[in-house]
């Protein structure tokens, strides 16, 4: 593979940084994600589409897919996040030990392997499984964040170490599952633990040689937070006003925000026009909501900061003083869409507590707040003047207290969805989101914190939301206008991969019990296929040497797989989970495979005539 660009390319991309005012952005990533053949980021974009302008195959040949060819990481445990294609070369990675292979898409061969060395314990503080979301490309780098915290950069021709840094300790209960992302000239990632009394915080590290740029805290003073009490604004009284002198210690009992949770361990995105990064924080500890009272802020929070300063823009909490574990670190898609008759630079985010948001992602206006699953009754509405919901007090936690079994609260602590990213079309202006369909009963009692023990103070049986269809997901297209749900495929579990839209009217998505489905945008099943495990990656397109190919992880785990991945067996293990998708081990097994789909040359030479014919 060559990241020679010449230069004409070069002054190409000069002239789109200097329109979009991001004169540092790293010209290699740039001109990969311009080429669609390309799958150049975990998302594909910056904005977390997850869309492609490939149509090579599409709704009328899509039926004709069948396996190219497969590779296997030599991992048991659960495959989240998606191969990155740059050229003729794509890079998978695995759960822990966190392998990163690099592949000829020529004849598959192997081009080099890294495997770091990490300290196993490590995966005894991985509350949700050993999974990793994937990898990130630029400036002639593969950066790979480990479980350990480490974060390393890799030459991206040869596998060789260039840069390394450490952004927590796992002794403290600190871990990593995220993927880096690359804006511009930096690397930002976060840090999980939100279950063993982590403080969330974003970092961005300088991708040229590893140095931190700036630190950004979830809870606790403002210079740690990088707030401005007058500039950063938030939604309230219907507009958007200062959050105030010492907004998230007001928030908390104490030094409680010192272990507050508000980890970042979702999806980041960018807007290069507004130099805006968004993010989205996890839960507060404990689990015990009466232990710790007020609003915690800012847990479950979006936020919007500055790339180049960290300085936070405007916030939005989703659930205050949360009850439930509805961590807010969901992807936030960004798409210019028309709301409520206006032309909109929209964030659209599908939260772990069923809502649907549409903010405005310049001045973080609440636009929309709705049900996306419309069998969730922990909340009845969210209040669009204060931007609260409004709980119902039968299925709250607090209001019940210590050691009262609260039952049939909807969704569960997994969510209407958890981090399994929704799709974009622009060319239909739809999502297409991936859900649970999962219920709980809740149980809070007292915790004491030490370090790097867990943190949890709650125990939590999980169950198909009664009266329902009977399983445990939905997979929807969503009007982000209107907040309704358009269409809805119900599946027997939780549909936990990452979905794909592309320019062939086609939409791609993972089903727990191993299933890659393809359907079109009306909701109509167009072809399926079983994979060896159950599917939680994220399905991803490119193109090589004149021909479209798909690609996903097969390896059942995560959270919703986190009974078979760790072979657990006690219904309320896995914080819930064991219990409610006990019945999964009949329909699939431990693995560890990249599954790649295209079509026969014959089908897919006739597509490649028509569309060269249509243009």
């Amino acid at each position: 593979m060559s990241f020679k660009i010449n230069l004409k390319q070069m002054l190409c991309v000069a002239g789109a940084l200097a329109i979009t005012g991001t004169a540092q952005a790293d010209p290699q990533l740039l001109e990969a994600m311009k080429n669609p053949d390309n799958w150049a980021t975990q998302a594909g974009d910056f904005a977390n589409q997850r869309y492609s302008k490939l149509d090579q195959i599409n709704k009328d040949n899509v039926k004709n897919l069948q396996v190219a060819w497969t590779f296997s990481t030599g991992v048991l445990r659960g495959h989240e996040g998606g191969p990155l294609i740059i050229g003729d070369v794509m890079y998978v990675h695995s759960p822990f030990p966190n392998k990163v292979f690099a592949i000829s898409l020529k004849d598959q061969s192997l081009l080099w392997k890294y495997e770091p060395t990490q300290d196993p314990n490590v995966i005894t503080i991985m509350c949700c499984d050993t999974v990793n979301r994937g990898l990130a490309f630029g400036d002639g780098k593969i950066i790979l964040q480990q479980a350990d915290t480490t974060m390393v950069a890799l030459d991206a021709k040869t596998g060789k170490e260039v840069w390394k840094v450490k952004n927590g300790d796992f002794k403290l209960g600190e871990s990593n599952t995220n993927a880096p992302h690359i804006f511009k000239d930096k690397v930002i990632t976060g840090i999980s633990g939100g279950e063993f009394g982590v403080r969330g915080r974003l970092i961005a590290y300088n991708l040229k040689d590893g140095k931190e740029a700036w630190k950004a805290y979830s809870t606790g003073p403002d210079d740690e937070m990088l707030f401005d009490p007058e500039k950063t604004m938030t939604w309230t009284d219907g507009k958007m006003a200062p959050v105030g002198k010492d907004s998230s210690l007001k928030s908390w009992k104490g030094d409680q925000w010192k272990i507050g949770g508000g980890t970042t361990w979702g999806w980041f995105s960018y807007d290069p026009a507004l130099n805006l990064v968004y993010y989205g924080t996890g839960n507060p500890g404990t689990w015990n909501p009466s232990q710790r009272p007020g609003d915690n802020k800012w847990s479950m929070t979006i936020f919007a900061r500055d790339l180049d300063t960290g300085k936070a823009k405007w916030v939005y909490q989703m659930t205050p003083h949360d009850e439930w574990d509805y961590d807010g670190v969901n992807e936030s898609i960004l798409a210019d869409i028309k709301v409520g008759g206006k032309d909109r630079k929209a964030l659209v985010h599908f939260d772990r507590n069923g809502f649907g948001y549409t903010l405005d992602r310049e001045s973080g206006e609440l636009l929309v707040a709705e049900k996306y699953d419309p069998t969730i009754n922990w909340a009845d509405k969210i209040d669009m003047k204060s931007g609260r919901p409004v709980v119902n007090a039968k299925y709250s936690p607090a209001k019940g207290g210590e050691d009262v079994n609260v039952k049939g609260i909807c969704p569960s602590a997994l969510g209407t969805k958890d981090q399994q990213p929704a799709a974009f079309s622009p060319k239909t202006g739809v999502f297409y989101v991936p859900t649970n369909h999962v219920c709980m009963d809740y149980e809070p009692f007292a915790v004491d914190y030490t370090a790097g023990q867990p943190y949890v103070g709650a125990t939590v049986s999980m169950f198909p939301t009664p009266g329902s269809h009977g399983g445990m997901g939905n997979f929807i297209a969503w009007d982000a206008d209107k907040g309704k749900i358009l269409w809805s495929i119900p599946e027997r579990f939780s549909v936990w991969s990452g979905a794909l839209a592309t320019a062939g009217d086609v939409v791609f998505y993972g089903t727990l019990e191993g299933y890659i489905k393809a359907v079109d945008t009306s909701g109509k099943e167009l072809w399926k296929f079983k994979t060896p495990s159950g599917v939680i990656g994220n399905v991803t397109t490119w193109k090589y040497d004149g021909k479209q190919y798909i690609g996903v992880l097969s390896g059942i785990g995560g959270w919703a797989g986190i009974g078979l991945a760790a072979g657990l067996e006690k219904s309320t293990d896995g914080l819930g989970a064991v219990g409610g998708y006990k019945d999964l081990a009949k329909y699939t097994e431990l693995g560890g495979a990249l599954m790649v789909f295209a079509l026969p040359d014959n089908v897919a030479t006739a597509a490649a005539e028509k569309t060269t014919k249509t243009q």
